[in-house]
């Protein structure tokens, strides 16, 4: 089920940016993982009111689309590569992403480029982990890293997913605590499958 690590929030652009959006690259961060998860219950009221509207970000250049269709592939590979992990294959990128239950991602409609992207996959009924939360770097500090992830949050809620999960590194735990995510809620501690231990044992 816990299939790859996820990915956080950094990334590049090729293209240069006006400077009342221009902003520093954050320097390299750990690879630490932990586990965080939200167990919202029943009566959880469902977020409605976005940090930054729709048409607030559209006034500043940017679409939100919640389908693969039109996402270049290649292009949000770049995004992926330059946060630091390996360089994926498209055909799986385009198989994980049909399997997907839940995806956001911005445009910036001036490269067409997709700039923030987040999914979530799961059984669609009880449990849901979110993977692959990017924003490219040069976007950083504007709001689209917590505009996808209300979205993408609204949308579990909706369907009634009673428990989120996802991976943080450490120093970015506060981006998600303000958005309803703790460190191992009622005790819970989360463990991943690794073949890198099987092999040692060898």
């Amino acid at each position: 089920m816990l299939q790859n690590t996820p990915m956080l929030i950094r990334g590049i652009i090729s293209t240069p940016l006006p400077s009342s959006l221009r902003l520093t690259t954050p320097t390299p961060r750990p690879k630490n993982v932990v586990v965080l998860a939200q167990t919202p219950t029943s009566t959880t009221p469902i977020p409605t009111n976005h940090s930054i509207s729709d048409q607030a970000l559209e006034s500043r250049g940017f679409v939100l689309r919640r389908t693969i269709d039109d996402l270049n592939l290649d292009h949000l590979n770049t995004v992926f590569v330059a946060v630091g992990f390996p360089k994926r294959d498209p055909q799986k990128i385009r198989l994980a992403l049909e399997n997907t239950d839940s995806l956001l991602w911005v445009e910036y409609k001036k490269t067409q480029r997709p700039v923030a992207f987040a999914r979530a996959t799961g059984d669609g009924v009880f449990n849901a982990i979110i993977w692959d939360v990017v924003v490219d770097p040069s976007f950083q500090g504007i709001g689209l890293g917590k505009a996808v992830m209300e979205r993408l949050l609204e949308d579990l809620l909706s369907r009634g997913i009673c428990n989120i999960a996802l991976y943080s590194e450490p120093r970015v735990l506060g981006f998600y605590r303000p958005l309803g995510f703790v460190s191992d809620p009622d005790g819970i501690r989360g463990m991943v499958y690794s073949t890198k231990h099987k092999k040692k044992k060898k």
